[in-house]
């Protein structure tokens, strides 16, 4: 891309052995970056120089953001101070969203009526949300537990279960409890390793969560492809938005 000196770069951090970034993945591939990717839980460094990187992206995981017992996550909460102090656009996808709103401190929980959202449910757009998401959007998740809103952050996207699922703080950090990144290898590869899950309260069964696929899938990814060129861009197109809109 002629608006970027050089190959812009995003540093991928997942929470399993097993994560791969699907759709995310070819989206930001489309935009023009290459990968530098990590999984702190199998040893993998993180870099506290984040000078390189035009962006960070951290997916989710089966784990819950407060098990500091967890390598993973005792390893990036004590690194995300470095993101929040860079000069560089973070988006956290479900485990990864959580993670950053505990950081900046925020409260991570389970549903109260210990409900899940495990296959697709709407979510629906805040007022402030309304130039990035749809008024309303069937939406692909796996989680029992939800965020908080951070201190200083904006709620873009509520739901029924789960009220708060997108959120952001200065349009440059960035928290989505769904999974965007999820195609159809990704997809059935969650329903042969946890199909377990899917008995639980609230959640879709596995033949409910592929008629889901057929049914909203399409126009999910059309949303993260716009999504992605308006505020993921290597051309630097969050730095562009009007005033009013920060």
């Amino acid at each position: 891309m002629n608006c970027i000196s050089g190959l812009a770069k995003v540093l991928l951090v997942f929470n399993s052995a097993h994560g791969r970034p699907g759709r995310v993945g070819r989206v930001l591939g489309e935009l023009g970056y290459e990968f530098d990717i990590r999984r702190p839980g199998e040893g993998d460094a993180l870099p506290t120089d984040l000078s390189p990187y035009q962006g960070v992206i951290v997916f989710g995981g089966p784990m819950s953001a407060n098990d500091d017992h967890e390598p993973n996550v005792a390893r990036i909460m004590a690194w995300l101070a470095n993101v929040v102090q860079a000069n560089t656009w973070y988006l956290g996808i479900c485990l990864g969203a959580q993670m950053m709103a505990r950081h900046l401190g925020a409260v991570v929980r389970p549903h109260e009526g210990e409900k899940t959202e495990i296959g697709y449910y709407p979510a629906y757009a805040t007022d402030a949300g309304r130039d990035l998401f749809p008024a309303n959007m069937m939406v692909y998740h796996w989680h029992n537990e939800g965020f908080d809103v951070p201190p200083g952050g904006e709620l873009l996207m509520t739901g029924d279960v789960f009220p708060n699922q997108a959120y952001h703080v200065d349009r440059r950090i960035w928290g989505i409890q769904f999974h965007p990144e999820v195609d159809d290898d990704i997809h059935e590869s969650w329903l042969e390793r946890a199909a377990e899950k899917t008995n639980r309260p609230n959640a879709q069964n596995p033949d409910q969560q592929r008629a889901g696929r057929q049914a909203f899938d399409a126009a999910f990814g059309e949303w993260f492809a716009g999504f992605a060129r308006k505020v993921l861009s290597p051309c630097g197109v969050v730095s562009s938005l009007s005033t009013q809109d920060r």
